[in-house]
């Protein structure tokens, strides 16, 4: 399976594929504890790397669309 990350509208990354590997800057490992897993966007959880819904206490709002490849029009903000 293809990983592929979304990113939810005002919300967390949602990370789905089966050769995901997670580490932190030192190169070490997290443990995944579900597939797919969330990570946070909003820098409110209390499980960093990984999302707890605080996005949705803290009102977290960013919804920002991929631009289709050669469209050069900026994105509405």
């Amino acid at each position: 399976m293809t990983t592929t990350i979304t990113v939810r509208q005002n919300g967390s990354y949602k990370v789905e594929g089966d050769d995901v590997k997670l580490v932190d800057w030192n190169g070490n490992e997290y443990t995944i504890p579900k597939r797919p897993f969330a990570l946070c966007r909003c820098g409110h959880s209390k499980n960093k790397p990984f999302c707890d819904s605080s996005h949705k206490e803290v009102c977290f709002v960013a919804a920002e669309a991929a631009q289709p490849v050669g469209d050069d029009t900026p994105s509405a903000s």
